[in-house]
Order: C-alpha cells, then structure tokens, then sequence
C-alpha cells in the first residue's frame, strides 16, 4: 500500500503541468456598467477593481475617459474622472484595466513641460522615456536613510545665512497670496547648487504656470529642470496625480545618484483635491471641512522626499503652503508643520513695503541647521536674530522717539545695525548669493573676526 504522503506528491506531480499552464491565462476582465454620478463621482456596478487600479468608461459615442477607483460599497465601486465627463449616461461601458498609475522617467525629461498625467504641454515634440515607475512610490526604511550633514545652497543669501538648508531636506514655504513665493522659488530653481530640479505647479492659475517657465525660471533655468503643471482647471484627480508624478520624477533621479531640488506649488492645492475626492465619496468632514483622509495624504506625499541610502542621492524640497487670509494655524499649514523639517514665513507686512524676500527671519526656523554647519555660523545666526527682533519689539518706542539713546547698550546696538541688516536680508531677484559670499556678508555685518 502507497503511504498516504507519496500519493500526494505523486498527485501534485501529476497537476503541475496543467497549473502552470493556467497561471498563463490572463484573468478575465468583466466590464461593468455606469449606473450613477453624482457631483464628481462616477459609480460602476457588475465589475470589481481594487483601489487606485485604472478604468476606462466607454460612451456610446465611441468617447473614452480614464478614471480611477478611489472607493467600493458593496457590488458597486466609485471612480473619479481623469478628463471632462461631458457626454456621459447611465449604462456606459465601465472596463477595468487592471493596472495602476504609473510615470514615465528619464534624463530626456530635463526641460520639458508635463501634464499631470505625464503628457508634453511644450512643442518640443514626443517624450522619450527610459523607464516606467509607480505613482505611489516606493517607501525608505527610516533606518536606511542618509543623515542629513551637507548644506545646499540655493543662492539666497537670507536662507542661506539665518535658515540654513541641507541636503535631503523638507521645508514648507508658508505664504498668503501675493507675497511673492513663486518669484522665491524661481530664484532658487535658477541659483541652487543641484543638480537637478523638477518644479511641481499644482492647482495654480494656467496663467502662471506660462509665466513661471518663461519669465522667472527662463531658459537657464529650464536647462536642468523638470515642469509638472496641473493648474486649477484640471480635475481633482488630476491635480493630485501632478504632485505624485513631480514626486516620482524627482525619485528617479535621485535614485541615479544626483541631488533633486523639488519645489512643490503648492500643497495646499495638493490637499484641497483630495478634500474634493473624499467629500465626494461621502467621507465625512473633520476640521474645517479636510476629512481625516486628507491628513494622512500629506505624510505620504512629503516622506517620499529626503535622502536615499548611503551612497546615493538626495531630494531637498520645498512644498509652498498657502496661508488661507495669512492664518498660518489653519488645518494643512499645522499639519504641514508637524512633517516638515523646518518652514520659511513671507510676511505681507514685508512685502506691502517693498522688502523681497519677504522672509519674516523671527517666525522661520530650519530645524536641520545645528546639523549642517558649524558653532560659528549658528552663532552668527543667532546674534542676527536677536539684533532684527530686538529691533521690532521696541520699533514703537523708537519711531516715535520715546526711546532715548543710552538707555540700553543692546538697543542702541540694534538700532544702529538696523538698516544694514533689512539690506543685508533683500536680495533682487537677479542677483545670486552662494553660500561663502553669504557668510562674508555676515561676519563683515556683525564684525566678526
């Protein structure tokens, strides 16, 4: 008699051919059918597809729109349009195409303009492409990760003195509307030290978007940089697959070895589509109209930025945050503080009277800086802060001329350095500072030796 453990290998060694056999079968798609929208959300019932997969939906007409499932209950799952849904009725073809979003790479991207699904928005002709890489990224194991130790220099003499930046860093830009971020952000597009840069224009005016490439990045600028432009009349969706791809983009080349800047404009934008998507789909309202979703979005998109692996390169972003009614303690603007490494203030007050960068020093902090330079330079930093705000808590008292000179040794001294240090902070947008002429600068302010 057969022992029974060798009747079940002999049994498995008979059925593998034909198992093998089926596992080259695709699997049968089974298209569905559209049976509701409502406002932006696309319902499908007779098919199933797994969350972020993507669909095609068919009009009778021939028209088809790409979509992609951004939620399910029960039989019927929810999809959110990439494209205009005009033309669409109950009953159209809803077929999954079972496969996720991913983005075209490569070094030929560098000085091309993209959609945000990847497409040329330039007349540069067709994109050539090396490779294809997942939207959503690929996590780092925190342990892995390359301390930050090196400085990047941008070519801004404010940041690159008093809120030092390194490399493999996130900082947030918080600014209200009309204080000049975007003119900032150029200017570190064309003056910083990196080697590559992928600019990342999401949910703004398509006015600006021309603008920001022709005027204040240039042709210089654009030599070694990467533009993902979704602007405000793209769909929700859309919008958040711009950040992502601008976010994969710099991922790869960061995975070649090179230092990525990623400048992000903005993440507000960014959160306020997803806020659209989730509300669509019935996610209730938490804070101020973000649902919880929202909050958990932003940690997935920021962490994908920073260092590699030793040995390898580096993405130092900036993610512009704008300041609904210059509220920096509003929802996204506390919650992007808590996942950044450091954040740069624009004051209104600042810009209104003529002062650019509009950067309010006492309300910024780089949090990686006592990391990246040396006792010197923190204690420079330091001593120009104090002096500016000293300054700016007695400014009343001065202007009016109750302040007599003599009453204080340290205001006397604030005072009389007060006019060379709101020079020393203006830099014209024309100009680049690296990081030893920063320095200079600094010590011949304060007279240090």
């Amino acid at each position: 008699m057969i022992p029974a453990a060798n009747r079940n290998e002999n049994w498995l060694k008979q059925i593998k051919p034909y198992t093998e056999r089926l596992a080259d079968i695709p699997e049968l798609v089974v298209e569905g059918k559209l049976s509701r929208m409502v406002g932006l959300t696309l319902e499908a019932e007779g098919c199933r597809a797994a969350i972020g997969s993507l669909c095609q939906v068919e009009t009778k007409s021939g028209k088809k729109i790409g979509a992609e499932v951004v939620g399910f209950s029960g039989g019927r799952i929810f999809l959110m349009p990439t494209a205009n849904t005009h033309g669409l009725e109950p009953g159209c073809r809803v077929i999954p195409l079972g496969k996720q979003g991913l983005a075209r790479v490569g070094f030929s991207l560098l000085g091309r303009v993209l959609d945000g699904a990847g497409n040329a928005l330039d007349d540069k002709g067709p994109l050539k492409t090396d490779a294809k890489v997942s939207l959503n990224g690929q996590s780092i194991n925190p342990l892995s990760r390359k301390p930050i130790r090196d400085s990047l220099d941008v070519g801004v003499r404010a940041i690159n003195s008093i809120l030092a930046v390194g490399r493999g860093q996130r900082m947030g830009l918080f600014a209200g509307t009309g204080v000049g971020k975007s003119v900032l952000l150029g200017m570190m597009t064309k003056y910083t030290s990196a080697d590559v840069v992928v600019v990342g224009l999401i949910g703004e005016r398509g006015r600006e978007v021309n603008e920001f490439v022709l005027k204040i990045l240039g042709e210089e600028g654009m030599q070694r940089s990467v533009v993902v432009a979704s602007p405000a009349d793209d769909s929700p969706l859309m919008r958040v697959h711009g950040a992502m791809l601008a976010t994969s983009i710099a991922e790869y080349f960061r995975n070649q070895g090179l230092d990525v800047l990623l400048l992000m404009d903005s993440l507000t934008r960014y959160a306020q589509a997803h806020r659209e998507i989730a509300l669509a789909i019935d996610e209730p309202p938490a804070t101020k109209g973000y649902p919880p979703s929202v909050f958990a979005k932003l940690p997935h998109l920021v962490e994908r930025a920073g260092n590699a692996d030793e040995g390898g390169g580096s993405i130092t972003a900036f993610y512009t945050v704008l300041a609904e009614g210059d509220d920096t303690n509003d929802p996204i603007a506390d919650a992007a503080r808590g996942v950044l490494d450091g954040h740069i203030v624009l004051s209104r007050s600042l810009a209104e009277s003529g002062h650019f960068p509009a950067i309010d020093i006492e309300a910024s902090i780089s949090r990686v800086m006592p990391d990246i330079v040396d006792s010197k330079h923190i204690g420079m930093s330091r001593e120009l802060r104090r002096l500016y705000s000293l300054y700016e808590r007695n400014k009343d008292l001065i202007s009016v001329g109750a302040y007599q000179a003599g009453s204080d040794v340290r205001i006397d001294e604030a005072i009389e350095k007060n006019a060379a240090i709101l020079e020393f902070l203006q830099q014209d947008m024309d100009e680049a500072v690296d990081i030893s002429r920063s320095l200079t600068e600094l010590e011949v302010l304060l007279g240090v030796n």
